[in-house]
């Protein structure tokens, strides 16, 4: 009798697995890609170079945050940050402040925000240990820190952001951005609409 009851839990097991896995082949749809809608936000930080502690400084690209860098526990927890040499505001990843992060920024010219449709594969466009002046009205598209993604695998997430105002006297910059939610996937187009 209890060799009967295993069976059966087995095909009964069996036959939700299939009829699942017949549910969602049927849809047409990939049961694994991220489906994400576009969300363009815009942020203000203050420059590194301002005398106060505890301004936002840098920016979380992967949960939408601003972040103050000097804050306890900051480290590792942002991907880009403002500077400005007091002529020029700057674009800062972590690892010119000497902290280990993949997050990276590339400058991408003479395209549009919209038409930034994917963020460069070539790495060497990317600059990972060097600040880059922030120029207004340019795209530039981010690359994340690593991350642990939804399965426990390494991610990084991609970003485009374009400058829209740069105070030099109260030490900002403002931009807006679209972020993609999928792990190492460089499409900046949103697969959903709002």
């Amino acid at each position: 009798m209890r060799s009967n009851v295993r069976l059966d839990h087995r095909l009964l097991l069996a036959a939700c697995v299939g009829l699942s896995t017949l549910g969602l082949g049927a849809c047409g749809d990939d049961p694994f890609e991220v489906r994400w809608a576009s969300d363009i936000d815009t942020v203000t930080l203050y420059s590194l170079a301002r005398p106060e502690v505890g301004l936002a400084s840098a920016f979380d690209f992967v949960n939408r945050l601003q972040q103050v860098v000097e804050g306890i526990g900051s480290t590792g927890t942002w991907d880009i940050a403002v500077d400005d040499d007091g002529t020029r505001a700057l674009f800062v990843p972590p690892g010119v402040l000497g902290i280990e992060s993949r997050a990276a920024i590339a400058p991408i010219t003479g395209v549009s925000f919209d038409d930034v449709t994917e963020a460069p594969a070539d790495t060497a466009l990317y600059f990972r240990t060097q600040a880059i002046p922030v120029e207004v009205g340019q795209t530039y598209a981010l690359r994340s820190r690593e991350l642990r993604g939804f399965f426990s695998e390494l991610c990084v997430y991609y970003a485009k952001i374009q400058p829209t105002a740069v105070d030099l006297e109260a030490r900002t910059i403002e931009f807006f951005y679209e972020s993609s939610p999928a792990c190492n996937d460089r499409n900046l187009v949103p697969n959903e609409t709002n």
